[in-house]
């Protein structure tokens, strides 16, 4: 992975620096930080490819950190944290992280994550890719969604999902499936990451059934946009 940059987040430098080695040998370029708020001072200055961003961090703690890159950037980031609770890698999740390693990890898996999530969202976006719906439009070119003319705030990961179901109109797709296109063959979660997803989009997309379309749920099954 030559000229791929890396922002290795952790308030351990000992582990900081171990990641670094690993990932150098296999032709990375890294910077480090051990505290959020340098950290987010570093991307914003040199804007890494990807973030490999630790939970418990001091001046900012990972979560705020994820939040404010995703108010300025799409760039891949993985959790790292020693914490194991469905509730964290939700919320991670929803916040916009695009994979969650717990520790301890084995350095190889965590290459091999930030490979498979370098491929997954560099296939993702394709120039002008648009899809458009009655008062809705989805752009993968700048990743916003407008609704009702208005810019919709959502993550990276919520807009990737809508626009996949939106490109296959009234096809039912399991979970398992909407893993595997949206998130990777090789994702690590489970199909509840799905359902967290779907319903903030619907959160999002109030009233979108009178305009003749919606994500409707196939109970046992999986979602479909579904369009009339």
């Amino acid at each position: 992975m030559e000229n791929t940059r890396v922002l290795i987040v952790d308030d351990d430098p000992n582990i900081n620096q171990l990641i670094k080695l690993y990932l150098e040998k296999e032709g990375f370029e890294t910077e480090t930080a051990t505290r959020g708020d340098d950290a987010l001072n570093l991307f914003k200055k040199n804007p890494p490819h990807i973030v490999l961003l630790d939970l418990m961090l001091p001046g900012m703690d990972g979560w705020q950190v994820c939040r404010e890159i995703r108010k300025i950037s799409t760039i891949p980031i993985i959790m790292l944290t020693a914490k194991d609770e469905t509730f964290d890698k939700v919320l991670g999740l929803e916040l916009g992280a695009d994979d969650y390693m717990t520790k301890p990890f084995d350095p190889k898996e965590l290459i091999a994550r930030i490979k498979a999530v370098i491929r997954r969202t560099q296939s993702v976006v394709a120039p002008e890719r648009e899809i458009a719906f009655p008062n809705l439009v989805i752009n993968m070119s700048t990743y916003l969604v407008t609704y009702n003319g208005k810019d919709i705030e959502m993550p990276p990961k919520e807009i990737e999902l809508l626009y996949f179901l939106a490109s296959h109109p009234n096809k039912v797709f399991t979970r398992d499936q909407l893993l595997e296109q949206v998130w990777g063959f090789d994702y690590f979660g489970d199909s509840r990451t799905v359902d967290v997803h779907i319903k903030r989009i619907r959160e999002k997309l109030t009233g979108c059934e009178e305009y003749g379309w919606h994500i409707k749920t196939i109970w046992s099954v999986g979602y479909k946009f579904e369009v009339k």
